[in-house]
């Protein structure tokens, strides 16, 4: 079974998303902001969520993470929960 472990940025407004990508483009770190600005728990761990498999997540969230670039900032992705930064960073098919 395909997993992936990943790590992203909840907030509630597709701008708020883009400001923060443009932020982690010019340098500053993902984990420090996810810990400033996500409305998700995971951000107190600076975004990470640990390891999953397919399915386990939204499939708007699912379909990115198994089909990105590793260690590339993916977004805005809207789900039911707002609009997400994603990076994955790692997976095993």
């Amino acid at each position: 079974m395909a997993t992936a472990s990943a790590r992203h940025i909840l907030v509630p407004s597709e701008s708020e998303c883009q400001q923060l990508k443009s932020r982690i483009e010019g340098g500053e770190d993902f984990a420090t902001l996810a810990k400033q600005f996500s409305q998700c728990p995971s951000g107190a761990r600076g975004g990470e969520l640990g390891s999953f498999g397919r399915g386990q997540m939204v499939p708007e969230f699912d379909q990115v993470v198994f089909s990105a670039p590793l260690n590339q900032v993916q977004g805005p992705v809207k789900t039911q929960f707002g609009y997400h930064l994603l990076e994955v960073t790692e997976r095993q098919d």
